[in-house]
């Protein structure tokens, strides 16, 4: 399992997509961190909260579209290249998945830490909450991409529903959240946006989710042919 997270990571490393993504965090980061102070006027909270509102706004908006961008074919493209045999007939399945979970999930990890390093630098102030909330966010979104992998055969397909469920579930979530017909409100305790409406420690609801999901994951991916 070490061994797949190692590759999976350092794959991920090499593309230009990933380094794309890497740097518009890590500029997001920087700026959003210079011009905190003006911006929490604006926006009105604490220069603390507002040094991350733009890395938080990449994530929220478009954290799916990166992750299904990175990874959506991780599982199945080994299928369809004939790789994942070799890999079955020295590892187990679980092996594998997990390894390829926690691979990309590392990637993130480490993106992210970065980011909020360099907000720290400048501003000289750390939010560990806002971190870890946005870093389960990032674990779900990982977590639904293998999920969809292990599901669907085709790598053309999951691309296409990724891009359509980075557009949709942030629009609907958001609704979902902020809807008081109370037809549908309720739902909204199924989306991961709402366990960011609070300042407290409710995002490890989100952490199950995403656990939920791997676990589905393996489950299918132990049934499926390779």
């Amino acid at each position: 399992m070490v061994a797949i997270c190692k590759r999976e990571f350092f794959q991920l490393l090499k593309g230009v997509k990933a380094i794309l993504i890497i740097l518009l965090f890590l500029v997001t980061a920087y700026y959003s961190a210079k011009f905190a102070e003006p911006l929490a006027a604006i926006v009105e909270t604490s220069t603390k909260d507002a040094s991350v509102v733009g890395l938080l706004f990449l994530i929220l908006c478009f954290g799916q579209l990166f992750v299904t961008s990175l990874s959506h074919d991780s599982i199945n493209r080994e299928i369809h290249e004939r790789t994942m045999r070799f890999l079955v007939s020295k590892t187990s399945r679980p092996s594998i998945l997990y390894g390829k979970f926690f691979g990309i999930w590392l990637f993130w990890f480490v993106s992210l830490f970065i980011s909020f390093l360099i907000i720290s630098i400048i501003t000289k102030q750390l939010n560990i909450l806002i971190f870890a909330q946005t870093m389960s966010l990032l674990t779900l979104q990982v977590a639904f991409v293998l999920c969809l992998s292990v599901l669907i055969s085709k790598p053309s397909v999951t691309m296409f529903l990724g891009i359509i469920g980075s557009i949709i579930f942030p629009i609907l979530g958001g609704w979902l959240v902020l809807t008081t017909n109370p037809a549908i409100s309720w739902l909204k305790y199924v989306t991961p946006y709402y366990y960011f409406d609070k300042s407290e420690y409710t995002f490890v609801v989100v952490l199950v989710l995403a656990g939920i999901l791997v676990y589905l994951a393996n489950l299918v991916f132990k049934r499926r042919e390779c």
